[in-house]
C-alpha cells in the first residue's frame, strides 16, 4: 500500500473530525493542515479528495451508513464516524481501489485513532457496505487468499 495515501487518510480523519466538531470552513481546515506541515508525507491530492468529497456526498454516505449502524449517525463516536464516512466514500467513489484495501485502511485508522475495540465496529460496518456496494468484487474475493495493493 502507498504510505503517502495512508498518511492522507490519517490526515483526512483528523480534518473531518475537526470539521464535524467545529463546523469550520473546509478551506480553512485545509489551510491549517498545509501550514502546520501535517501533509508533508501525505498524498495531498488524495487528502483533498477525501476532505472535500466526504462532505459533498454526506447525505448519500450517511443514508448508506444508516442501513447498517445500530444507532443514529450522530450518536456514533466522532472519530469512528469520520473513519466510516471515509470508508463509505471510498467504496462508492473509488472503484479502482480494492474493497479489501479500504476495509484494511479503515481498521488501521480505527486502531490508531479510535477507542479500544472500535476497529471491530468499523470493520463490521464497512464489510456490510462493501457487500452491498461491491457485491461482485466481494463474492469474487471470498477465499481467494490474494493480497491486494493500494495503487496510485
Amino acid at each position: 500500500m502507498s504510505q503517502a495515501r495512508t498518511n492522507a487518510r490519517q490526515a483526512a480523519v483528523q480534518a473531518l473530525y475537526q470539521w464535524q466538531m467545529s463546523g469550520h470552513n473546509l478551506g480553512e481546515i485545509e489551510r491549517q493542515f498545509l501550514e502546520d506541515g501535517r501533509l508533508k508525507d501525505a498524498q495531498k491530492s488524495y487528502f483533498n479528495e477525501l476532505l472535500f468529497g466526504v462532505p459533498k456526498n454526506l447525505d448519500t454516505i450517511d443514508q448508506l451508513l444508516t442501513e447498517f449502524i445500530d444507532r443514529p449517525i450522530d450518536k456514533i463516536d466522532p472519530v469512528e464516524r469520520a473513519i466510516l464516512r471515509i470508508g463509505v466514500y471510498e467504496l462508492e467513489h473509488r472503484p479502482d481501489m480494492p474493497y479489501r484495501v479500504i476495509l484494511n485502511e479503515g481498521i488501521n485508522l480505527a486502531k490508531c485513532f479510535g477507542a479500544d475495540g472500535s476497529h471491530k465496529y468499523v470493520n463490521g460496518i464497512l464489510d456490510k457496505v462493501a457487500q452491498k456496494k461491491r457485491a461482485t468484487e466481494v463474492k469474487r474475493g471470498k477465499g481467494a487468499g490474494t493480497r491486494v495493493r493500494d495503487s496510485e
